[in-house]
């Protein structure tokens, strides 16, 4: 049992009579469609007899190291069929399974490791550095729990030779709703990230509530994005636990997505703000059959209303934007076909989740007031693996005891009851005792014809405390001046919002799914000050 089994109130095994882990589901995949194809990734690929037998192989391989129900087993790899039977291996074994960053510096993922009381390790060749420092440190890690994917190194097993003894009869362990699913490490830049807990109900639910968005037996569903991040997952899990074809992608690579998408008829994808916008800018776009496509997801930072209105126009198929923590809680969903009028928004409240807007003072706003959102949802991160502060300070209860969890993020519900996503809290800028949402203004400066990204980020201000200053890209090719993007820009804001400055840039740094990375962009203007950045 975890140390923060008790710490988020959770459902009981009563509340969910259907539950059916994901190792269970496959069992039943490889029963129903033994022929059809599993997983897939270049070269390779596993039907759903395949998959099942090489997950046993794994199951069994671990049991047999004494690995079993609740023991941790983590994973820092490049996305491979590997990968993925890894996870479900450990899963059917009754392992929590923690997918590590391959974005993290070596320092964190040491204390990651450590954190997660990971026993065994599964490592591809391209994050052996990330790992060498500390080898010798990793004390937790049992014996022959070092486990190499594609390389050969002393002291640590080649996984084919790991897994060859094994027999691939069945094998189970029971699995309860309250279980412990995995770890995933929030993407925290200072000191050690938190360990978001999930239970085995709550990612099988994707499997049941994506049938939705039209998920089933015929989804033919591409992963372009790391399997260690929640938006990943999602999809993936949820494509698994329905019986349908996962498609998984080394690395994001515009080219090679149109390709898989239009050879494979695929159906499905979970992509990535920063995706949508490099697929439809090719110049090749149009030229791809995409009509098998039944429904695009958009998840992990806001979708931009153009960016949307260009995929409606010219990418069959639903677009369904997805607004939530991966702690859970409240989420929201947009179908951007029914309600082209709101593409400026994340959509409504769904799937048994609710939504509220507080003040500083923990109070719900009314519709139309911009405060911190905060949701709740039937199923939620069961804690942050052994912080309970850090968990607790999520907290907010309504007036009649029930628990929602704080966002971070600023926004507001519209009269129609659409959620409008401004800011992150801590990315918000309070100029002269204003608050300022840096999307007001990247909204703004997206109409310059001459501009195709932009970051604005608060800056020292020795009058103001801070003031906006906007870091774009310019349309290749463009010779539009700072200056002239400055004075168009303030012409039209209103003035707590208006730029002290603007800086071209040849891109703007973002994490492996797409977030920019405004704590990088802020800091050599906070250098060397007391102030938080």
């Amino acid at each position: 049992m975890s140390p923060d089994t008790a710490l988020v109130p959770q459902p009981t095994q009563d509340d969910f009579p259907e539950f059916l882990s994901i190792p269970v589901r496959i069992g039943h995949h490889a029963r129903a469609y033994p022929a059809k194809r599993a997983v897939v990734c270049e070269d390779k690929t596993r039907t759903w007899a395949d998959f099942d037998k090489r997950i046993n192989k794994i199951a069994r391989t671990l049991a047999g190291m004494g690995v079993g129900k609740g023991d941790k087993i983590a994973i820092l790899a490049t996305n491979s069929i590997e990968y993925v039977e890894t996870f479900m291996g450990g899963l059917r074994a009754g392992a929590c399974v923690v997918p590590l960053s391959t974005m993290a510096a070596a320092d964190a993922l040491e204390k990651m490791l450590d954190d997660c009381d990971a026993k065994v390790l599964f490592l591809s060749d391209q994050y052996r550095a990330l790992v060498e420092p500390y080898e010798g440190r990793l004390s937790k890690l049992i014996a022959g729990g070092r486990i190499a994917y594609d390389f050969e190194r002393a002291g640590w097993q080649d996984f084919e030779a790991w897994l060859s003894p094994a027999s691939d009869a069945p094998f189970e362990v029971t699995l309860g709703p309250l279980d412990d699913f995995n770890i995933i490490y929030s993407s925290g830049t200072t000191g050690l990230p938190k360990g978001i807990l999930h239970s085995h109900v709550m990612r099988d639910l994707l499997a049941v509530r994506f049938t939705a968005f039209d998920y089933g037996p015929d989804t033919i569903s591409i992963a372009s994005t790391p399997l260690y991040s929640n938006t990943t997952l999602v999809s993936a899990l949820a494509t698994i636990g329905v019986g349908g074809t996962l498609i998984v992608m080394p690395k994001s690579d515009v080219m090679k997505f149109l390709e898989i998408a239009q050879r494979e008829r695929a159906t499905h994808a979970m992509l990535v703000p920063v995706q949508y916008q490099r697929l439809l800018a090719h110049p090749d776009f149009d030229k791809y059959d995409l009509s098998s496509f039944k429904c695009k997801l958009s998840t992990s930072a806001p979708l931009r209303a153009q960016t949307k209105a260009d995929a409606l126009r010219r990418w069959p198929g639903r677009l369904i934007e997805i607004y939530g923590l991966t702690e859970g809680g409240g989420s929201c969903t947009l179908e951007a076909n029914l309600f082209p009028d709101k593409l400026h928004t994340v959509g409504k409240p769904g799937l048994g989740s609710e939504i509220v807007v507080l003040d500083e003072q923990g109070k719900v706003l009314p519709q139309g007031e911009v405060g911190e959102l905060a949701g709740r949802a039937q199923v939620m991160m069961k804690g942050y693996y052994k912080q309970t502060d850090k968990t607790k300070d999520l907290f907010w209860y309504d007036p009649d005891g029930r628990l929602f969890f704080k966002s971070g993020d600023m926004g507001k519900i519209d009269e129609d009851g659409f959620v409008v996503l401004l800011d992150r809290k801590k990315d918000m800028i309070i100029s002269g005792g204003f608050n300022v949402y840096a999307a007001d203004i990247e909204v703004m400066l997206l109409k310059h014809p001459e501009i195709v990204d932009v970051a604005v980020i608060g800056i020292p201000s020795e009058q103001w405390g801070e003031s906006p200053m906007a870091l774009c890209v310019r349309k290749a090719g463009s010779t539009v001046s700072e200056d002239r993007v400055k004075e168009w820009a303030n012409g039209q804001l209103a003035k707590t919002q208006r730029l002290v400055a603007v800086e071209f840039r040849d891109s703007l740094p973002r994490s492996t799914i797409g977030k920019i990375m405004k704590r990088e962009l802020r800091e050599p203007y906070w250098a060397g000050r007391s102030a938080r950045i």
